[in-house]
């Protein structure tokens, strides 16, 4: 097969791969919609919330404003990562410890406000369209690369497959094809390292050469 059959092979089984997970995981609960029935391992939610870090925007993005910019690039990757961080230390917990689901009901409930829920409500709209504005834009420069096609049909089809997902198997499903993404995303993202510095430095893993 050409490199066109095995583009189409590859992706075709990552697409039933994520829609089989969905079935596997679908939601039959409020609890499992949300939060995924708190029955998800620690090992599971850590895989993948680093997959959202090493996300479309991150893999494509990222790496090009670093390589166009050099270390002034690094300072989105300090931001984007510290607020990661914050989020998991000074948002989360709290969330848990209310038992809400969204940032919202948590705001309105922590404050007793109303207008802290509508403040909270209209951020969280404008955070997550920014975020899932440029995810998507990935996401059709990877479908119109791979599947040549055009980079609005790319979006579409993966706008697709998210909303199928994501509606069918809620925060479980969510988890488990993140989980999925994150080894897909850790094998892309080693295995050229390690040919580039063989390439480079005659050593697979340079590091375990350091003063020898």
């Amino acid at each position: 097969m050409d490199v066109q059959a095995w583009t189409f092979l590859i992706v075709g089984v990552t697409f039933a791969l994520y829609i089989g997970i969905a079935i596997a995981s679908r939601a039959r609960s409020t609890g499992e919609f949300y939060v995924a029935g708190k029955g998800v391992s620690p090992l599971a939610n850590g895989m993948a919330t680093a997959a959202d870090w090493m996300s479309a925007a991150s893999f494509i993005s990222m790496a090009g404003i670093i390589a166009f910019a050099g270390m002034d690039g690094s300072v989105y990757l300090m931001g984007w990562t510290g607020g990661y961080v914050l989020l998991a230390l000074l948002l989360a917990p709290y969330l848990r410890k209310f038992g809400k689901f969204t940032v919202p009901d948590f705001m309105g409930d922590r404050y007793y406000s109303q207008l802290a829920r509508i403040v909270a409500v209209v951020c969280a709209i404008f955070i997550s369209f920014t975020y899932i504005a440029g995810q998507m834009r990935g996401v059709g420069v990877v479908f119109s690369r791979f599947l040549e096609v055009d980079i609005n049909l790319g979006v579409v089809i993966g706008m697709g497959l998210v909303f199928f997902y994501a509606v069918l198997g809620g925060m479980k499903g969510i988890t488990y094809t993140q989980v999925a993404q994150y080894c897909i995303l850790i094998f892309a993202y080693t295995i050229p390292a390690f040919f580039l510095a063989f390439m480079v430095t005659g050593n697979p893993i340079p590091q375990l050469a350091l003063g020898g």
